[in-house]
């Protein structure tokens, strides 16, 4: 039996709706803190958290009473109303159906944290979606373009 301590490390990637780039860097970081405080209400633990204006990476040690669906979705949930009663931005914001989920071993945590910290330089050279196809084909994750975060109509 596991006790209560068990911890998962797990990355989440996952962006605003239709990829927009609505994530402001004048509010980003209270953003990161709401989404801190829901991961700890959780009893979770943050580990490291950053945004690109159209999508955000989060590394948290997940314990095992909850499940990760009900997780995101109440993060997901609950940042969306967070944004839109602070009116932070002019668009309506919302974030986009689905997420990824890619674990890693605690000895893998370090590069995974310098990886996320320096989003802003790594999208420099590489789109979110390049990105996230990168993770989906290195976990060897089987994926259908259909299912990808998808673009406005």
């Amino acid at each position: 039996m596991a006790n209560s301590y068990t911890q998962i490390h797990i990355q989440f990637v996952f962006a605003v709706k239709y990829r927009a780039a609505l994530i402001g860097n004048d509010w980003k970081e209270r953003l990161h803190q709401y989404i801190t405080g829901i991961f700890q209400e959780n009893k979770h633990k943050m580990i490291q958290i950053n945004s690109m204006p159209d999508h955000i990476h989060i590394l948290a040690g997940i314990r095992p009473h909850q499940s990760i669906s009900s997780l995101i979705q109440n993060v997901k949930t609950e940042s969306s109303k967070w944004v839109k009663a602070q009116n932070f931005c002019h668009h309506p914001f919302a974030w986009q159906e689905g997420y990824g989920a890619f674990s890693y071993s605690k000895s893998q945590v370090p590069d995974v944290v310098r990886y996320i910290m320096n989003q802003e330089e790594h999208h420099k050279k590489t789109t979110f979606l390049e990105e996230y196809k990168k993770f989906l084909t290195l976990f060897e994750i089987d994926w259908d373009e259909q299912y990808i975060f998808k673009e406005l109509e």
